[in-house]
């Protein structure tokens, strides 16, 4: 195999791992200029890089216990489809993206077919959470694991998984880089507003649990503040969904789409309120004081209450062993709590979470999708 004919197979579920994913395929086709070929399942920033994905990455993203138990017919003729495309295309290397309970799956089923090319794995499952058992699985059907966090390679290396530290791709995405003057200029946002961002999360479920309480904190900030201009930064995943249930709103909001519109949000934003997962980074990197507020289905809570063995559910929070990032979550993830924590933001209440940061790579000279491009090649080259 030559770098000219390189095939490289992508499977992101969920728009976080889309994002990843655009910037290892953007470090592998600066590496091998531009002499490889991208295959997979992806979202829109992955698609704008030169995939184009085997159906809408929606149809994966679900989370939850209970959540997923509608969607399991489709995601299973999913799964075969991409089985088939992986055995049609025959690439040199598979890399899965997060999705721990899909994507081991994937690399099972191709091992147990005989398809013979390398198994790279980015985004360890989170076994010091939960699920241990899930480090030696992984040990079994696939090559090299892409940590994101200093302490997880420990985890899988006793299984005779190559583990390596990454670095987490929050920290090259450009967060601490919005253009606040130009966004406030395109909305016309008056110079006094009090700016909030509110995200609701990347999955259809979050969307129906989490916007109509966040939508009820902002009633009532409105009733205190009534200057506040309220942006709903979005992905392609929910787009419909939250257009949708906010066009019944009573205040008015804008709606913005795409990574340069959602960082500039951020450098405009007085503070945020935000659904659990990656965007937590995103905000603290940009400096933006926020919150995190998340609910899930009753059954879905009442299991994670008895499998999970982590104080805290914000990275940030983990890394720290503190709260730095207020945590509404269940039975606490109220409008009124909300709108509580956001009311003390807006009067000058500090908020520093970027010393969790450095333990991520922050500041480092390789960005994790520089170093992953570098190991896939690597596996691509040790393989021939």
């Amino acid at each position: 195999m030559t770098r000219k004919g390189l095939k490289v197979y992508l499977i992101a579920g969920e728009p976080s791992g889309d994002l990843l994913g655009s910037r290892i395929m953007r470090a592998l086709k600066q590496k091998t200029k531009n002499a490889v070929q991208f295959f997979g399942v992806g979202g829109e920033t992955m698609e704008n890089e030169g995939l184009k994905s085997l159906f809408n990455i929606a149809d994966l993203s679900v989370m939850g216990f209970v959540e997923v138990l509608p969607s399991l017919p489709k995601i299973l003729r999913h799964f075969n489809e991409i089985i088939a495309d992986i055995k049609a295309v025959q690439p040199d290397v598979i890399l899965t993206i997060d999705s721990f309970s899909f994507s081991i799956r994937v690399h099972k089923r191709l091992i147990k077919a005989g398809i013979q090319i390398p198994h790279a794995h980015c985004v360890a499952p989170q076994v010091w959470a939960w699920k241990k058992e899930r480090a030696k699985t992984l040990g079994r059907y696939v090559d090299r694991l892409f940590c994101l966090l200093p302490g997880e390679p420990a985890y899988f290396t006793p299984y005779g998984l190559k583990a390596d530290f990454i670095g987490h791709p929050v920290i090259e995405g450009g967060a601490d880089k919005g253009d606040r003057t130009h966004f406030i200029k395109k909305y016309q946002i008056p110079k006094d507003a009090k700016i909030l961002c509110v995200l609701p999360g990347s999955r259809k479920n979050e969307i129906k649990y989490l916007l109509p309480i966040f939508k009820n904190a902002v009633h009532i900030l409105r009733q205190k503040y009534q200057n506040i201009f309220v942006v709903i930064p979005t992905v392609s995943t929910v787009r419909r969904q939250v257009v949708e249930s906010m066009s019944h709103a009573d205040e008015p909001y804008i709606i913005v789409r795409g990574e340069k519109e959602r960082y500039d949000a951020f450098a405009a934003a007085d503070a945020a309120i935000a659904a659990s997962g990656t965007v937590s980074l995103e905000l603290a990197l940009a400096g933006v004081k926020h919150l995190i507020a998340y609910r899930v289905a009753p059954f879905t809570a009442f299991l994670a209450r008895r499998l999970l063995k982590i104080k805290y559910v914000n990275l940030i929070n983990l890394l720290a062993n503190k709260e730095l990032i207020p945590e509404l979550l269940q039975e606490n993830c109220t409008a009124e709590k909300i709108a509580d924590i956001i009311t003390a933001f807006l009067r000058s209440k500090k908020q520093d979470a970027r010393e969790g940061l450095k333990k991520l790579g922050w500041g480092g000279q390789t960005t994790p999708s520089e170093k992953v491009a570098e190991l896939l090649l690597q596996m691509v080259a040790e393989h021939d």
